[in-house]
């Protein structure tokens, strides 16, 4: 029987500025850095609200990914906020912008959508 996700694995197109874009941005803590030398590549380890969840790999010249978010695999990542607007402020102080609020016709949650430094898909849901 599954627990629950025990990470997500992410890979940049460039290190610094997708770590930068998670730690000083996003706000999630580093629990680990460690560069490969066999692999010539960057793994950080990020808790987000003190669980760890994301890693953060650099790898030599990695494929593009399809910038359509309905392409075929891993739609987006979705992190759960107590209030969207809060969240969405504190992103527009970094520079990062966000689609407008949307309602889920279902749950009738608010969420929206940004995206990292690659253009991985992120939404924000409000819980």
């Amino acid at each position: 029987m599954f627990n629950r996700i025990h990470h997500i694995a992410i890979i940049c197109s460039d290190y610094e500025k997708s770590k930068d874009f998670y730690v000083n941005k996003l706000g999630f803590t580093i629990l680990a850095e460690v560069y490969r030398e066999q692999r010539k590549s960057f793994k950080l380890d990020l808790a987000v609200n003190g669980l760890y969840q994301i890693e953060l790999f650099s790898f030599e010249h990695p494929p593009e990914r399809p910038s359509c978010p309905e392409a075929q695999g891993l739609r987006h990542l979705a992190f759960e906020v107590d209030d969207i607007e809060v969240e969405i402020s504190r992103l527009t102080t970094h520079g990062i912008t966000t689609e407008p609020i949307r309602i889920d016709e279902f749950t009738e949650k608010r969420f929206t959508f940004f995206a990292d430094p690659d253009g991985l898909p992120l939404e924000l849901y409000e819980r």
